[in-house]
């Protein structure tokens, strides 16, 4: 497979552990945004977000975008953030399938429940926050994505499923 596989979706969706099994099942390396980010970066997105602030973390997320775009055949499992801005949609999508893992936000909830990591979700009503989050990102994700797939099943059968609908 030449084209890139985007992943996207919110947080908690299953990108990382769904891109690890693509990775797998396709021989494809995989790349996550957030972590590459962090290592480029030298500390966490908690501490991005702190230091510099939600727009810097933003700019070098499109930068990141950016170069991994130029790269061929490769799974990219974007931050819940990235594909909710145009710029990152569009660079992307010039050399790759966006696949939304879409997940109820009740499931979302419980497997988020206990995290600590996620700076947008750091609210005193997380429930509340989460929702307005999902409201305002599922349907930036469901305009760029090329391909829905339901990730409400083993990773193993959501990446599966991917690359069984991603064959051109």
């Amino acid at each position: 497979m030449t084209k890139n596989l985007i992943l996207c979706g919110f947080m908690g969706c299953g990108k990382t552990t769904v891109g690890e099994n693509l990775r797998k099942k396709s021989g494809m390396n995989l790349i996550d945004t957030d972590t590459y980010i962090e290592k480029t970066q030298g500390m966490t997105i908690s501490e991005i977000f702190e230091k510099y602030g939600e727009d810097y973390f933003r700019d070098l997320e499109h930068e990141v975008c950016k170069e991994l775009s130029q790269k061929r055949g490769i799974i990219i499992s974007t931050g819940g953030g990235a594909l909710t801005f145009q710029r990152n949609v569009d660079v992307l999508k010039s050399t790759g399938t966006v696949v939304l893992i879409d997940v109820p936000l009740e499931v979302l909830k419980e497997r988020l429940k206990n995290d600590t990591t996620r700076p947008l979700l750091q609210q005193p009503n997380k429930d509340e926050a989460m929702k307005a989050l999902y409201e305002k990102r599922m349907p930036l994700y469901k305009s760029a994505a090329d391909i829905v797939i339901d990730g409400n099943n083993s990773p193993l059968q959501v990446a599966l499923n991917i690359l069984n609908s991603a064959k051109n």
